[in-house]
């Protein structure tokens, strides 16, 4: 059952692995509709983003994240001047944002990769081998994602585990409280049934006294 489970999973990832092909597209990009590279992942967004921000950084580069509640552009990530000899010899600027594919498709992302050069489209200008070099960039990314979701699965066991142990610890802490209280009580009963009976001893005591008529 073991082997036949992962078997399974390794069906499923080598199906992914398959599906996933970059194409031309375009998204909406400093107010205009630009010329785009775009790819789905059968990965949620956060494993995406990761494993391209964390692939930019390997090479030596940092993104600067579009942000702002009016800035139409939220959520782009903008490596300026890069250099990625997998795709071309030249400087230029790579803009990505990466966004689940749909409400119900949460486990899915698709990707948008712009590439300008000297302010403007750099894909206006590039041949269809540069351009096959960029969907071949992207395709090749499925490793980076898979380990990236990987770390998130494991990071979010982590906390899983951590709030079950805090869990456990407070009702540990809970019993241990009450059953201080259960000796206390206990003992405090025990003291009130000898005062009981010293009471009741000289209740009888003094009803002995009362004057017979």
């Amino acid at each position: 059952m073991k082997k036949i489970s992962l078997l399974f999973i390794s069906l499923v990832t080598i199906a992914s692995i398959a599906t996933a092909q970059a194409y031309e597209g375009s998204v909406q990009y400093d107010n205009k509709k630009q010329a785009a590279i775009m790819i789905d992942y059968s990965y949620p967004s956060k494993a995406v983003e990761n494993a391209i921000i964390q692939r930019m950084e390997k090479l030596g580069y940092h993104a600067k994240e579009e942000k702002g509640i009016l800035n139409r552009d939220k959520g782009f990530l903008v490596f300026k001047n890069v250099y990625i000899t997998d795709i071309t010899i030249d400087k230029i600027d790579y803009i990505l944002k990466v966004e689940r594919k749909s409400r119900k498709e949460s486990e899915e992302a698709v990707l948008y990769l712009i590439m300008n050069k000297e302010g403007g489209n750099a894909m206006d200008k590039m041949d269809a081998y540069d351009i096959g070099r960029a969907k071949s960039f992207l395709n090749n990314m499925l490793p980076d994602i898979e380990a990236a979701n990987l770390e998130l699965l494991i990071k979010a066991k982590e906390e899983m585990v951590a709030k079950a142990e805090k869990k456990l610890k407070t009702l540990q802490s809970d019993k241990q409280e009450l059953e201080n209280k259960l000796t206390a009580n206990s003992k405090m009963q025990d003291e009130t049934i000898k005062d009981i009976e010293t009471e009741k001893q000289n209740l009888e005591t003094l009803k002995g006294k009362r004057k017979k008529y």
